[in-house]
């Protein structure tokens, strides 16, 4: 994703995104908001286009209860978002949302966007924040290029813009409008009751790409343009542990995330799991962001005993902040003992477990060095991991 300008002044602001629609003119039973494209929901999908702004304070998702599972799969490992029920209509789901904010965040700046639109470009985001701090209510569009007609009669389109999401707001200025309008359902975007209430509204012209998903031709075309905009990453990670030369040492042999049954346990500053610390580091690899020592060295105590379990999540929560999504992890165990096959099925829903994803996409292999080198000799255990992510293409 891009960086903010740093000419940009940062604008806090809070996020409401109904997705309480069924969304069957797809033609599908799961919800359009909820289809996966890439291995993640639309509604991921768009909430990533927000989540590394600066100023978000928050995330307001307005569901249908129904779909609360398929709510809470979408937004797994996402932080600061949350969810109140929406409406059987658009605007009383805006309506719930905003009740959401208490006094004390009046003034803020709200941006409201349809979750359907998993396309918009993040500098397009900026410049409707950015205009907030000079009109009261603002939305993105685009000018319409295609000639239209009314009946047999051809209309002007020189001044005709498509409207698009978010729209901003201050949230005392669209609860007015709301209240004002209380009850009628004829108005289709917030931004047209901001302007029936008497309200301004700054239009400003967006990426044409910026479209909501309506139709499954819709759906195949956000599909296509969102695999053109990833990118596939792999890295590799390599780590060694020794054995504790101490046989009477009460510390525990953790391989893999689990606990294993074995005459000697691993020395390390940490539980020393040699398998997660070599997943950590091929994740970390594939965002370029250092290794384990990086972020957690050994030299803090802090960190003395530490499950690398919190190593583990923290690399994958550094890629999901950056949008992306772990697609593969290949696990090489190099060790004479203990023998790793009976454990490989725990060892690999352990890791799905930390990371949150699918045991299918985790290989976990062994293999000893036929009594080479310091594994053969069984003197301490090895592992070399590939991890392979896909990453969201800069805008």
């Amino acid at each position: 994703m891009t960086k903010q300008s740093s000419d940009m002044a940062e604008t806090p602001f809070h996020l409401l995104i109904p997705a309480a629609g069924s969304g069957r003119r797809t033609g599908h039973d799961i919800p359009k908001q909820y289809r996966k494209i890439n291995g993640k929901t639309v509604l991921r999908h768009t909430i990533e286009k927000f989540i590394n702004i600066k100023g978000l304070k928050s995330v307001v998702v307005l569901i249908n209860d129904a779909h609360r599972d398929l709510y809470n799969e979408a937004v797994q490992g996402l932080n600061n978002v949350s969810c109140k029920t929406g409406s059987n209509t658009r605007k009383n789901s805006i309506m719930n949302g905003l009740s959401v904010f208490s006094e004390s965040s009046i003034n803020d700046f709200v941006l409201i966007h349809d979750a359907a639109r998993p396309l918009v470009r993040q500098s397009d985001i900026e410049k409707l924040l950015q205009s907030l701090h000079k009109t009261p209510a603002a939305t993105l569009a685009t000018p319409v290029t295609d000639t239209l007609y009314r009946a047999d009669d051809p209309i002007d389109r020189d001044e005709l813009m498509a409207i698009q999401t978010p729209q901003g707001f201050k949230i005392c200025d669209i609860k007015q409008a709301h209240d004002k309008f209380k009850g009628d359902d004829s108005f289709t975007d917030d931004a047209g009751l901001m302007r029936a209430a008497g309200h301004d509204v700054k239009i400003i012209e967006a990426d044409r790409q910026n479209m909501k998903i309506t139709t499954e031709e819709d759906f195949q075309l956000v599909k296509q343009i969102l695999t053109a905009q990833n990118q596939t990453r792999t890295a590799s990670g390599y780590d060694v542990h020794a054995f504790e030369d101490d046989p009477t040492s009460d510390r525990e042999f953790i391989l893999g995330g689990i606990k294993i049954p074995h005459d000697l346990a691993l020395k390390g500053h940490s539980d020393a799991d040699v398998v997660l610390h070599a997943i950590t580091d091929a994740l970390l690899g594939t965002i370029n962001a250092g290794d384990i020592g990086t972020h957690f060295p050994p030299s803090d105590d802090k960190w003395k005993d530490m499950n690398s379990a919190h190593f583990l999540k923290h690399a994958a929560d550094l890629i999901r902040q950056r949008g992306g999504d772990i697609t593969f992890i290949d696990v090489t165990i190099m060790a004479e003992a203990p023998k790793i096959g009976s454990h490989r099925a725990a060892m690999q829903k352990r890791i799905a477990e930390i990371l949150n994803i699918d045991a299918s996409i985790i290989s976990i292999k062994a293999t000893t060095t036929e009594g080479l080198g310091f594994t053969g000799r069984k003197e301490g255990i090895a592992t070399q991991a590939l991890a392979t992510v896909t990453l969201p293409v800069t805008d």
